[in-house]
């Protein structure tokens, strides 16, 4: 257990702290083959942490490649133009507006899509209008929180709900039945959280004439409404796929490239510049964090929360479903939710409690934003928000999370 929890630990350490810019995916790779060289996993382990998440990593390289694309058209910066047109310049309206638009990309094109590309084009729009620095920040937090709050709908919302779907066989039809109510639930609760929270920062009146026409920012109209068909065939492709059982991979991974091949050939968009700025880091920090993540559960940490889970599981639904959630975003804000999903899924394994895989689901996706490094996210957002000059620090944002985090996600998980 000692070796195991040294390789993680050293491994985490140099995920959040980056030193010389080394890549969280290069580290994560590292820490992988330090444990395989140390004995903490073996091959074997190797293949079997490969076929967990293999449908979930081509899924999200699927899904960025598609919101990559849909960006350079200009997708993204129209809706955010329209968000705040329709605001009609009242701050709290634009506030609103803003959180729903980072929930509908966060539900359509994943958590990490929305820390990726919504974020830098929202905090231009906001220097545009010449917001003062507290309210940019007000709204950034929102747009943070939101993008791992609302990525609950959908399967392929986030990566926890792709591997965890897999792990226990849950269809898309079936995922997004149990789970369309708790987002609903957590998007409202949200809004008013975040809205209590950061109210003093918001303004009364915005200057939505400083704003460009949102056409303007289309580069190909055909495409650009092309788009929204091309997105309603692949959501009724994800629906369609479930029936057959087909892996998600295939329409996220699928439709990413019909889509980047179409604007190609519509002369839109550069593919190869396209696939070389996709964040394949994200990929080998998936499966590297993942087989040394593994090694944990060989050293017997999945044991120790089996028993814990099953004690909850014989103390009614309630209880059971709040102490998962909590347990999971506890793990999750301290050691990243990524390892942690695999962790917790892996020792629910022969429990047989739904409500307690949604839970750890919830749990994982909102337990997070407790601190800056709890989710992929957020070291994306934070990352992004760095390079633009904007740097919220380790206590500014673990004071807003710690606030905000625990009454969002107990409400969310008593929607189950």
């Amino acid at each position: 257990m000692i070796l195991a929890s040294l390789i993680f630990i050293i491994t985490l350490i140099f995920v959040i702290w980056q030193p010389r810019d080394l890549q969280i995916g290069t580290t994560a790779v590292i820490g992988a083959i330090v444990a395989l060289v140390l004995g903490v996993v073996s091959f074997t382990d190797v293949l079997t942490v490969t076929n967990i998440v293999w449908d979930a990593t081509l899924a999200f390289i699927g899904i960025i490649i598609l919101s990559m694309v849909l960006d350079e058209i200009g997708f993204f910066e129209w809706a955010a133009l329209k968000m705040a047109k329709f605001s009609n310049g009242n701050g709290l309206k634009m506030f609103i507006y803003s959180i729903l638009l980072g929930a509908f990309v966060s539900a359509l094109f994943a958590n990490d899509g929305a820390a990726l590309i919504l974020t830098p084009i929202l905090l231009a729009k906001m220097r545009i209008l010449q917001l003062n620095i507290k309210t940019i920040v007000a709204f950034l937090l929102a747009g943070g929180f939101i993008s791992d709050s609302a990525s609950l709908p959908f399967v392929f919302s986030n990566l926890t709900n792709i591997v965890t779907a897999n792990y226990f066989n849950i269809g898309f039809v079936d995922y997004f039945l149990n789970m369309i109510i708790p987002f609903i639930v957590s998007v409202i609760v949200s809004i008013f959280f975040l809205w209590l929270l950061l109210r003093k920062d918001i303004p009364k009146t915005v200057d939505i004439s400083l704003l460009k026409d949102p056409k303007s920012v289309i580069k190909n109209m055909k495409l650009f409404y092309f788009s929204w068909v091309f997105l309603a065939i692949l959501l009724a492709g994800y629906f369609i796929g479930d029936a057959y059982d087909l892996p998600i991979s295939i329409f996220a991974l699928g439709g990413g490239i019909i889509f980047l091949i179409i604007a190609t050939i519509s002369k839109t968009v550069e593919p190869i510049r396209i696939i070389k700025d996709a964040p394949w880091q994200v990929v080998w920090f998936s499966i590297g964090l993942y087989i040394v993540v593994y090694g944990l559960k060989n050293a017997g940490l999945t044991d120790y929360l089996t028993i814990v889970l099953k004690d909850l599981s014989l103390r009614g639904d309630t209880l059971a479903v709040i102490g998962t959630g909590f347990i999971a975003a506890f793990l999750s804000a301290i050691m990243n939710n990524m390892p942690t999903i695999m962790i917790m899924d892996i020792a629910m394994h022969d429990i047989g409690n739904q409500a307690m895989i949604y839970a750890n689901i919830i749990g994982c996706n909102l337990g997070p934003k407790m601190t800056p490094f709890g989710s992929l996210a957020t070291l994306l957002w934070l990352h992004v928000l760095a390079k633009k000059g904007v740097k919220i620090s380790f206590g500014q944002y673990s004071k807003f999370g710690l606030i905000i985090t625990p009454p969002v996600l107990l409400l969310v998980l008593l929607a189950i």
